[in-house]
């Protein structure tokens, strides 16, 4: 990963003013608007983007965003429900490995190209790196997911006594949390390439991290503050 970047690096040289390209991001990241809707919201304004523009800003700014966010995440639970769904890119499709806590808090999530034991192991790995390591792991019956587990605990990556267990019911809760990313991605009616894909969900993930409390900003002060405030103190701070 690169170097997290202050605040003015972040900004030096670029055309518009910070707040407004922190808006446009966080906007298009969040809600459903498409990149002209954005457009036509930022000509109210008096302010005059290209679509073009918009999407340059998002594939930039999106992962800087996520670093800036990451340094206050709150530690995760160790019991992770974990799947994946799918994702169209280029008309064809791609699989969105994902897992949430016992509480529904994101633990990690892994675009690929392919749904195989290779991809889920590719995914444990980043979840174990980020989060570390899970007493229990909960999937459904996809047998590339159980194989993968078994490899990694063959290999020391995971501890023999990771308890994993197959549970349609439990995993009802990665289910349903699908269903909040794929409500924002939907809307985009696909993407034309994997690298534009990875990063816009990246910030997908990043805004419904922040919507369900992933992060501890007590610190910064900015208790009942507006969003804009609060994000200036994160990329600030």
């Amino acid at each position: 990963m690169s170097r997290l970047q202050s605040i003015e690096e972040l900004f030096t040289g670029r055309h518009f003013d910070r707040e407004v390209i922190i808006v446009c991001v966080r906007w298009y990241l969040r809600f459903k608007l498409s990149l002209r809707d954005l457009v036509e919201m930022m000509a109210e304004r008096g302010l005059s983007l290209a679509h073009t523009t918009i999407m340059r800003r998002v594939r930039h700014y999106a992962p800087e965003f996520a670093k800036c966010w990451s340094r206050f995440g709150h530690p995760v639970g160790r019991s992770w429900r974990v799947n994946e769904t799918y994702i169209k890119v280029a008309g064809e499709w791609r699989y969105l490995y994902r897992a949430v806590d016992r509480a529904g808090k994101t633990v990690d999530f892994h675009l690929s190209a392919k749904r195989d034991v290779a991809a889920a192991k590719t995914f444990f790995a980043k979840a174990v790196k980020s989060q570390g390591m899970p007493q229990t792991i909960t999937l459904d019956g996809y047998a590339a997911l159980h194989r993968a587990v078994r490899d990694l605990k063959d290999k020391g990556r995971l501890r023999n006594n990771t308890r994993v267990r197959s549970s349609k019911h439990l995993n009802n809760l990665i289910e349903q949390d699908h269903r909040s990313i794929k409500q924002r991605i939907d809307p985009m009616l696909g993407f034309k390439r994997f690298e534009t894909a990875a990063i816009t969900i990246a910030g997908i993930e990043l805004m419904h991290c922040i919507r369900k409390g992933q992060f501890a900003l007590g610190f910064l002060g900015m208790q009942g503050r507006a969003a804009p405030a609060v994000w200036n103190a994160v990329l600030a701070a």
